[in-house]
């Protein structure tokens, strides 16, 4: 059965965020999808959008997490926690926030992509051309680099899908080439 149809069943077809039963995509929950349904959410066109574009947040339109995220799916309560720490000067999120109880572990996922961190404070990774970075983007090798502790050579041109971020290093992200998980140096790296 289809990560999708796993979470149709599990969704009852509606938005596991806001309810909408229109517009029903997968969203892999940054950084640490492993593109199976316990690290995505079945969420809306609406609802993604404003997850990935914070500067389009509709602030109101959150006010559904006062419902959803008292979910079981570990997922949907880090989405919850990311956009309800991003709304928290609305006022309101912030009494949600404190109701909202994630284990360490599920905590750490939440916070690895910077939600808690004031903007002045944040680590922006850029590639080469000074483009931004984020968990879970594309990028291509500009130039070949040999593997630290191996004899593998990363070919200029490979691309590297679903990096991850160095969370205390702005010139450090991870991704796999083959079958090796590797660190990669971002003036190293174009974005796709």
């Amino acid at each position: 059965m289809s990560i999708s149809k796993k979470l149709h069943i599990r969704s009852e077809s509606k938005c596991e965020l806001c309810a909408s039963s229109e517009d029903l995509k997968v969203y892999e929950v940054p950084p640490t999808s492993k593109g199976n349904e316990d690290d995505s959410i079945l969420a809306c066109s609406n609802c993604i959008h404003q997850i990935e574009n914070p500067d389009a947040m509709i602030a109101n339109h959150w006010r559904c997490l006062n419902d959803s995220m008292w979910s079981e799916v570990a997922a949907v309560q880090v989405i919850a926690w990311r956009m309800l720490t991003r709304l928290r000067a609305e006022g309101w999120p912030q009494d949600l926030l404190d109701m909202l109880y994630l284990d360490e572990e599920n905590l750490k996922w939440a916070k690895a992509t910077g939600e808690d961190v004031e903007e002045e404070q944040k680590i922006i990774h850029r590639d080469v051309n000074g483009v931004i970075l984020q968990s879970g983007d594309s990028v291509v090798l500009i130039k070949d680099l040999k593997v630290k502790g191996s004899s593998l050579v990363a070919k200029q041109g490979t691309a590297v899908r679903r990096i991850s971020l160095d969370p205390d290093n702005a010139e450090y992200i991870e991704g796999k080439v083959g079958p090796t998980q590797i660190v990669i140096i971002t003036k190293y790296v174009k974005k796709i």
